[in-house]
């Protein structure tokens, strides 16, 4: 089965990282997959954008990194959540469940009975 592909914006695809490093330390190869395969993979994540977003969550302080060498024996930076990167991930998901509702509310007010 053909799937269109979606590009992420930016927030997006910032919380989208926090949420895939909730589970440990990842390369930003890694990180681009996890995101493809968790969501069946309808959502591409362009080396473009990913690159400046990680660049700017490690200037944030949301995320730290770290040189290591990758499943491939390739030099490659790892990044992990900080600790006010998971405050910033427990805010945003906040965030994010209250926007869904909302905008499914005005999507399909028949099923949400407005």
């Amino acid at each position: 089965m053909s799937r269109e592909k979606i590009e992420l914006l930016q927030g997006t695809l910032d919380m989208l990282i926090l949420r895939t490093l909730l589970f440990g330390p990842a390369h930003g190869h890694t990180i681009a997959h996890a995101i493809e395969r968790g969501s069946a993979d309808v959502l591409q994540v362009e080396h473009g954008s990913l690159y400046p977003a990680l660049h700017r969550l490690v200037r944030q302080g949301l995320l730290a990194a770290k040189d290591g060498i990758s499943e491939n024996n390739r030099k490659a930076k790892f990044y992990r959540l900080t600790p006010k990167g998971r405050k910033h991930l427990l805010n945003e998901s906040s965030k994010w469940d209250r926007l869904t509702e909302a905008i499914g509310r005005i999507m399909r007010p028949s099923e949400t009975g407005s």
